[in-house]
């Protein structure tokens, strides 16, 4: 594998994200995943044995993820500068470009309504928009990119540099069976319990990761403290329900001397969850702007250091 797939990948989509066009064409390989998950659950998803079932359901997932991108990894590996191809394949299961996007969406339509930033948050997360006023879309805007940030870009990174293609492919298709069935419902708490549990494993890394790159960001970021960033990470991040999810909320939380997280609506039911920060809660949309420039510096300090990785592994 070429040391230099990984950086190579992060720069492609961070200037190209995923053409609409391709998109339109031939979908995505997530929602390729999807299918196979949806397809699997609607046959293995009843009577008794769900937790065996659903960890059935996830190996033939993987499986199946493995195959195909090792397959692929292999054949490219053996033709020149066939990495170039590897990295651009691997730009698919980035987010950075479409994060950045979404959120940046969200500040632009709060700027103008209300109503318009309660319509364009709620592509990006699953409360109930219309209880949310202006800082509690800001809030939710900026929760989502800090999560985001760990499970969208930097856990994707990771793997990609300790597997490349496969590594990368394997690690989304985990967390995209997570994101569909690792849920505490009556339907899913038993078949998702294997999904949501190894999604626990592969982020565990990944999520302090984030956090430790929040922190460093803000020594770039006028106004940003970063030693609050990580102390908050550490104090807070245990306070989530997920093991990994407080990390990079917390950080950021920290960095920017905001109070995320607090009671949130779903499907008309509060529900009182922790905060994380101490700082100002009535937020707006210049706070998502400086989320999102923070966000942004902590990009460029993960490309220098994959860089730097791919400098110390060339031949």
């Amino acid at each position: 594998m070429n040391a230099f797939l990984a950086p190579l990948a992060l720069v492609l989509e961070r200037l190209f994200g995923y053409p609409p066009a391709l998109l339109k064409a031939i979908g995505h390989p997530v929602i390729w995943m999807g299918r196979l998950i949806s397809g699997l659950e609607a046959r293995l998803n009843t009577d008794d044995g769900r937790r065996l079932k659903g960890a059935a359901m996830l190996g033939v997932l993987l499986l199946v993820t493995a195959a195909v991108t090792i397959a692929i990894a292999y054949a490219l590996r053996l033709i020149p500068f066939g990495w170039v191809i590897e990295a651009v394949l691997a730009t698919s299961l980035l987010a950075q470009k479409e994060l950045g996007r979404a959120v940046r969406a969200v500040a632009d339509a709060l700027s103008h309504s209300l109503d318009a930033g309660r319509k364009q948050v709620s592509q990006i997360v699953g409360r109930d928009p219309d209880t949310l006023y202006e800082a509690g879309v800001a809030r939710a805007a900026i929760e989502s990119l800090a999560e985001s940030a760990s499970d969208g870009v930097i856990a994707p990174l990771f793997w990609l540099l300790l597997g490349g293609l496969p590594g990368i492919a394997l690690y989304k298709a985990i967390n995209t069976a997570d994101s569909m069935v690792g849920h505490l419902s009556e339907r899913y708490a038993e078949f998702g319990w294997a999904s949501a549990r190894l999604d626990d494993l592969v982020n565990w890394i990944p999520a302090r990761l984030t956090a430790l790159l929040f922190a460093g960001a803000a020594f770039w970021i006028k106004g940003a403290e970063p030693e609050r960033a990580w102390t908050t990470a550490l104090r807070d991040a245990r306070k989530h329900a997920s093991p990994n999810a407080g990390w990079p909320e917390a950080a950021l939380a920290g960095a920017l001397g905001f109070s995320l997280g607090g009671p949130r609506a779903y499907d008309g039911e509060v529900h009182d969850l922790p905060e994380f920060g101490t700082g100002r809660r009535d937020l707006g949309p210049a706070d998502i702007e400086k989320a999102l420039e923070l966000y942004a510096m902590m990009l460029n300090l993960a490309l220098g250091l994959t860089l730097a990785v791919a400098l110390l592994l060339w031949r």
